[in-house]
């Protein structure tokens, strides 16, 4: 018997080439549509998606960027609002910006007041790399304030009326002084925020130097990482963080070593972010920004750094520094004196915002060289 669905009708064949064509034209109706939705969704990302406009401290607009940002009661001024204001650098203007190089003020802070990590960073959007230099918090800056020390500033701004926002700024002033400019934008990491990013990306891969073991039972704190290499969570990436000394004074490092360490949690978070399973995990990311983090950074400009992630060139695409200092005072306080020169050759090698170089005239740094 044969198979009749392989038998030729001249009848079936229209209605055949019928349903083809209007399967085409169904094809070709639901492309345009896809195309113009697509092209749409292209023109709204781009409206929403787009780098940050660069604070413009220039004289005229600094009332409005708000230099006083906060009024402390029964406070000199003068014992406050040090430094050079929170203005653009001396001879400058906002012309002189170099095109897409932003700069950041980053501290990590403890109990939300004291300032556990300072540290600025710039960002190079033509050449896709970012700085980080790593501020001493010990650093001697030439304030009337008791206590000299820069990571008092934050503090000082923010007990004395100002909150955050006075604390910041307060900061600002001071950085300004050694670095010679104003950062363009500041991040706020409290701890459970750190610990939160780095259990985001699945932990982190850190090759430990050293035991670190450690107890102080009134803070509810015990450390207890093994030396190698290992994947850390974020509780552990913490303690690795913050690290100085182990149980009886044993296996002691330096405050400079412990920034090394925070530059290679940085380093480490930056190359999880880097992988494509990560980058999908973004709007996770900036939820936990949002929720754990504050900063002047909009939503729409958190995307756009975000989009850039995957257009650097890797974790070497980022240099670490720590801020040259020539010595320390000794005791009561261990100041860390600052090395004018080796700042104004580092600040300009790396995270000069501006097209000129920030020269000696710039800065106000007492006990270096």
């Amino acid at each position: 018997m044969k198979n009749e669905s392989n038998i030729y009708n001249p009848r079936n064949s229209g209605r055949v080439k019928v349903r083809s064509r209007k399967r085409k034209i169904l094809f070709l109706k639901t492309l345009f549509i896809l195309t113009i939705l697509t092209f749409f969704c292209i023109i709204i990302v781009k409206n929403i998606i787009k780098p940050p406009a660069i604070p413009d401290l220039s004289e005229d607009n600094l009332a409005t960027y708000g230099d006083t940002a906060f009024i402390i009661p029964e406070v000199n001024d003068d014992d406050m609002l040090i430094g050079n204001n929170l203005d653009i650098p001396e001879g400058f203007t906002m012309e002189d910006r170099k095109e897409q190089f932003y700069t950041f003020l980053i501290l990590g802070l403890d109990k939300g007041v004291n300032t556990d990590t300072i540290m600025v960073a710039s960002y190079d959007g033509i050449n896709k790399e970012a700085n980080i230099i790593s501020v001493p918090r010990d650093s001697l800056v030439n304030v009337k304030r008791k206590v000299k020390k820069i990571n008092a500033a934050y503090p000082a701004g923010n007990l004395n009326g100002g909150g955050k926002e006075g604390g910041i700024n307060q900061l600002k002033r001071e950085l300004k002084t050694i670095i010679g400019f104003v950062p363009d934008f500041y991040i706020g990491i409290d701890l459970d925020g750190f610990e939160r990013i780095v259990d985001a990306v699945g932990g982190i891969d850190i090759n430990v130097p050293i035991d670190m073991k450690y107890d102080d039972p009134t803070q509810d704190l015990h450390t207890n990482i093994k030396k190698g290499q290992q994947v850390l969570n974020g509780e552990d990436a913490l303690k690795f963080a913050r690290y100085r000394k182990g149980n009886n004074s044993k296996n002691t490092i330096s405050d400079y070593e412990r920034m090394e360490n925070q530059q290679i949690v940085i380093k480490a978070i930056l190359t999880k972010l880097l992988k494509p399973a990560n980058i999908l995990k973004i709007p996770e990311f900036i939820d936990i920004f949002n929720e754990n983090i504050y900063s002047d950074i909009k939503t729409e400009n958190m995307l756009w750094f975000a989009d850039q992630l995957n257009r650097i060139k890797g974790t070497e695409a980022l240099s670490t520094y720590t801020m040259p200092t020539t010595g320390t005072s000794g005791v009561p306080m261990y100041y860390e004196y600052l090395d004018k020169d080796g700042i104004l050759q580092l600040v300009n090698d790396t995270i000069n915002p501006y097209k000129k170089a920030i020269e000696d005239i710039h800065l106000d740094i007492i006990g270096g060289n």
